[in-house]
């Protein structure tokens, strides 16, 4: 092996260390972004959840307010639409 070998070939694997110095950076940096990408997707995915767990609380309440109405009834009437009521909520559980 001769000089000119051996220079040509430090000078090789300087480059090829180089590249791959670039390669890693590079992967880095697109696990990076995909980890911010995920981050915001949780984030909005939390507020979302959020906003349907409000509105079921909402639906829940009209719910027991119509419910309310239903059987405030007096009578025969009444007590079957409460029956009718509490069937559901066993069904439902």
């Amino acid at each position: 092996m001769t000089a000119a070998d051996a220079i040509a070939f430090a000078a090789l694997m300087i480059g090829l260390v180089s590249v791959f110095g670039v390669i890693a950076d590079v992967y880095k940096r697109r696990l990076a972004f995909k980890e911010r990408k995920l981050e915001l997707a949780v984030k909005e995915s939390s507020e979302q959840a959020a906003s349907f767990a409000a509105q079921a609380q909402k639906l829940e309440q009209r719910v027991r307010v119509l419910e309310r109405i239903a059987t405030d009834r007096e009578g025969q009437q009444a007590a079957a639409l409460a029956h009718e009521i509490e069937d559901l909520r066993t069904a439902a559980n």
